[in-house]
């Protein structure tokens, strides 16, 4: 049986990323974000919501981008402490010894140490209540290539050993199950004998 709650955001697990803005150095910034997600394949876009009371917000409606940085194990402090320090108090990068890259297309920075960061660019702001919504076009993403198989081209993230966030905690992801599609795909005679 299942017991009825009051309506919350139970959706989890969620990814936990690194969202770094600013058009200069002297004023970037990182703040941790759980509200994140892709919304469109083409475009390609995703989202990031965010509190009007954070630092970053300011900055990010004000220059109109963003590059969400995906987290892996070794990032969780830096993840975790980004999400409960604020950007006003002090330089996020150099007191989580993270290192500000060039990104290709948009000013804010990447975080160098993260597998993965998506340049985004707002294309829309959606006020929901307690966050704003920055709904963005994804205008580039670098891919870090140590995870990238020579041999095949694939983008191996499982083996940056990504976090996520679920109800107020960072777990690391496990095993996989399957590839998309493993329910219905056809078995193979061999397989079939089995």
């Amino acid at each position: 049986m299942k017991e009825r709650w009051k309506p919350g955001t139970m959706i989890y697990p969620l990814p936990a990323v690194l969202v770094s803005c600013g058009a200069v150095p002297e004023e970037y910034n990182l703040l941790t974000v759980a509200w994140t997600g892709t919304v469109c394949t083409d475009p390609p876009m995703c989202y990031v919501s965010v509190r009007p009371e954070r630092h970053s917000y300011g900055i990010i409606r004000r220059t109109g981008e963003f590059v969400i940085n995906l987290t892996t194990a070794d990032l969780a402090r830096a993840t975790d402490w980004c999400g409960v320090r604020s950007g006003r108090d002090g330089d996020k990068f150099a007191q989580m010894g993270l290192t500000p890259g060039r990104a290709s297309v948009v000013a804010a920075p990447t975080v160098e140490e993260a597998p993965l960061s998506i340049e985004c660019r707002v294309r829309q702001i959606i006020p929901l209540g307690t966050h704003d919504m920055f709904l963005a076009e994804v205008v580039a993403v670098l891919a870090d290539d140590r995870y990238i198989d020579p041999a095949t081209g694939r983008f191996a993230l499982e083996q940056a050993r990504p976090i996520v966030y679920m109800h107020g905690a960072y777990y690391e992801l496990g095993r996989m199950i399957d590839r998309f599609g493993w329910s219905v795909r056809r078995k193979k005679p061999a397989d079939r004998k089995r």
